[in-house]
């Protein structure tokens, strides 16, 4: 990914987007907070309400711990504060940090941060799941036909996410 130039370019748009998409997401969440100063007395279970929907504040938060700890541990020490573990390797005639040995050497020496990641993958693969199809019902595709496709196109979608983020630490935990 080091070298190449598309990542760049995609790494400060994703920061952005990320920026954005947590402001965006405490302003809409103190608006609604205005707009209804006296809470309920009792919140109502139904069907067409999820844990996840109903905690996306909550789960946003979660995997913003999660995100600051991900970045501290690979992309602030790759990038700034470097590793002994960083030592250069060459690849393909091109000299590159050695992150695997960072990645694994993290992974194989704590059981914590293993199951954190893991933890990690699957509040982000929640979040995740309310965020999807609520995109598509922001967009107009909010009949009963399509909702319902949604949500299970979002609950695939969570499922690959939490694995994705899920598989590296696993695989230290199962080797090891």
């Amino acid at each position: 990914m080091v070298t190449n130039p598309v990542i760049r370019i995609v790494e400060p748009l994703l920061a952005l987007g990320f920026l954005i998409h947590i402001l965006w997401s405490l302003i809409i969440t103190w608006r609604n907070w205005k707009a209804r100063p006296v809470r309920y007395r009792k919140s109502i279970q139904t069907e067409t309400t999820s844990w996840s929907s109903r905690n996306m504040l909550i789960l946003g938060g979660l995997v913003f711990v999660f995100l600051v700890i991900h970045l501290y541990n690979f992309y602030i020490r790759i990038k700034f504060t470097g590793s002994p573990l960083l030592e250069g390797t060459v690849i393909a005639g091109t000299e590159m940090h050695n992150t695997y040995a960072l990645v694994s050497t993290l992974f194989k020496e704590s059981l914590f941060y293993c199951l954190l990641y893991v933890l990690g993958g699957c509040l982000l693969g929640l979040h995740v799941t309310h965020g999807f199809w609520s995109a598509f019902q922001t967009l107009g595709f909010n009949n009963k036909h399509w909702i319902c496709r949604l949500q299970w196109i979002a609950r695939i979608y969570a499922i690959l996410v939490a694995a994705g983020f899920s598989i590296i630490p696993l695989y230290f935990i199962i080797k090891f």
